[in-house]
């Protein structure tokens, strides 16, 4: 190692030995060849890491099975080749940055798995599951940053997976609640990431994992995800720790129906009938159901609400808003993360091109708000949307989850390279990522919404720490074993771990004054 956060590296074993066949739990795994469940598969070994790409999880969510929970994948007989990527999940925005000419389809419930060339069953390797971002509407696992090869180097097996987006991954219509009146419904997004879970779980072993020691991590809708897999029921036991990047962790989702203003059920009447779909009961899933995947994912003019896709709470996998599973002790009891960036705000161009969108929302108290953020207009209104929209949601998480006997960690992401601190306000949303997975590239790379320098030895230092924490807390549950500057649980005291501009801190009370407003605007706007 070169330094304390050196890269590992892992020895390849000079010959493989075949491993005798003791069940799916202890498949064989020769070289690149590995038993699971359904059959055999065939990665790609480069180097220390192989790699198994479209790996089916469940079955096409296509026909009849479009709109209801994921169906088990079929079996297959003969060796599956694993070494392309399978179609990404139908999109509905424009693609996320490492996405251009992206393969798209409804038949898109794979999944992808990195691991150590040397791995072999019954190691019990600890293994990482990533849930990509992108607003519900966009993103896939194969995007070239997610390559989990870096952390496959590191010990670590490395899972992404794709899950349906859009109207085909978060829908309801009252036609769908009466084919199946008890459920589940409209949370097919969440159901996919339930079952691409269990998958892992039922096959860990057959790469050389540990099935009891699974962390499930993501960022932005990902990391929306992560908390409400803390809240879904169903979800227990499949995950032994999480991480959430950037996870807006005061996000309730839209109730699924009922008298609310918006709820799923009205906004799939509202998309129905902008597709000329006025029917109701069987006929009008008919209707629903013949329509195109591209149809389904098209932008609608003139709809009065679209409604953004997004979780619901739906009363079965999703029991209730995360936030309140965590104020009422309902949460998943495990070791969790959650961390945002310092300028969030980048995903809301709007607080710095109209300042006053965000700043005559505060009432009498803005003077003193802006006293606080001590900025001008527009730096004020992008620091608050940052802190109420992330940043405070996280503290607010891991408060809760500490105040339910758990453990709880925070970090802060405002590293930003050398070359681009006069030109940025911070590290914009989604940022972090390429620093998490340590896919730092050596010429200028378009990431997060700007264009990355090449990268330089500090740089890398900060990729390598980051890594280093996440693979600390993957293999052992404490963050702060991975051997650099001391990362101290959130509470008590507020504390948070920053990668910043002058390295890795952790930062007691951080924030605490903007925090603090920022938490009083949250529990005013719920009505507290």
């Amino acid at each position: 190692m070169d330094s304390k956060f050196g890269r590992l590296r892992i020895v390849t074993a000079a010959a493989a030995c075949a491993a005798t066949l003791a069940g799916f739990g202890t498949a064989a795994r020769a070289a690149d060849t590995v038993r699971v469940a359904q059959g055999t598969l065939h990665g790609q070994t480069a180097g220390e890491v192989t790699s198994f790409k479209g790996v089916p999880f469940a079955a096409p969510p296509v026909g009849e099975l479009r709109w209801r929970p994921p169906a088990a994948p079929a079996n297959w007989t003969g060796v599956r080749q694993a070494v392309a990527y399978a179609p990404a999940c139908m999109q509905m925005s424009r693609p996320r940055p490492g996405q251009t000419a992206i393969d798209q389809s409804e038949d898109c419930l794979y999944l992808n798995v990195w691991t150590p060339a040397s791995a072999r069953p019954g190691e019990k390797l600890p293994v990482m599951v990533w849930i990509h971002g992108g607003s519900f509407t966009s993103g896939a696992g194969s995007l070239q940053f997610y390559d989990g090869s870096h952390f496959a180097q590191h010990g670590v097996i490395l899972v992404t997976v794709n899950y349906r987006l859009g109207r085909l991954g978060f829908f309801a219509h009252p036609a769908l609640t009466a084919e199946s009146p008890n459920g589940p419904l409209g949370n097919y997004g969440v159901m996919d990431n339930i079952a691409a879970l269990k998958w892992v779980k039922a096959n860990a072993a057959a790469f050389g994992g540990d099935p009891g020691n699974i962390t499930a991590f993501g960022e932005s809708a990902g990391g929306i995800l992560i908390n409400f897999l803390m809240a879904a029921p169903e979800a227990r036991g499949l995950f032994a720790k999480a991480i959430s990047e950037s996870g807006f962790g005061r996000s309730d989702g839209v109730p699924i129906r009922g008298d609310a203003p918006r709820t799923g059920e009205k906004i799939g009447l509202a998309y129905a009938a902008s597709a000329g779909i006025t029917a109701t009961g069987p006929e009008a899933l008919k209707q629903l159901r013949a329509l195109s995947a591209q149809q389904l994912s098209a932008p609608v003019t003139g709809l009065a609400d679209p409604g953004s896709p997004s979780p619901m709470v739906d009363g079965r996998v999703i029991p209730e808003p995360p936030p309140r599973a965590f104020a009422e002790g309902h949460e998943a009891k495990v070791p969790y993360i959650a961390g945002g960036n310092s300028w969030e705000a980048s995903l809301f161009p709007q607080s710095a091109r109209e300042p006053e969108s965000v700043l005559a929302r505060l009432g009498p108290a803005r003077e003193r708000i802006m006293a606080a953020y001590g900025g001008d207009a527009a730096g004020v209104a992008q620091d608050l949307t940052t802190e109420s929209t992330v940043i405070e949601p996280d503290r607010y998480l891991a408060r809760l989850h500490a105040k339910n006997g758990q453990k709880a960690w925070t970090y802060y992401f405002s590293y930003v390279p050398a070359a681009q601190r006069d030109a940025v306000r911070g590290t914009a949303h989604g940022g972090e990522i390429i620093y998490a997975f340590s896919n730092l590239r050596d010429t200028p790379t378009a990431f997060a919404g700007r264009t990355l320098p090449a990268a330089t030895p500090e740089d890398h230092k900060v990729s390598d720490a980051m890594t280093a924490y996440w693979v600390a807390f993957a293999k052992r549950s404490d963050p702060d074993s991975a051997g650099g500057a001391l990362w101290p649980a959130a509470e008590p005291g507020d504390n948070v771990l920053e990668f910043g501009a002058d390295g890795v801190h952790p930062r007691p009370a951080f924030h605490q004054p903007t925090l603090d407003i920022a938490e009083k605007i949250s529990e005013a706007q719920r009505g507290r």
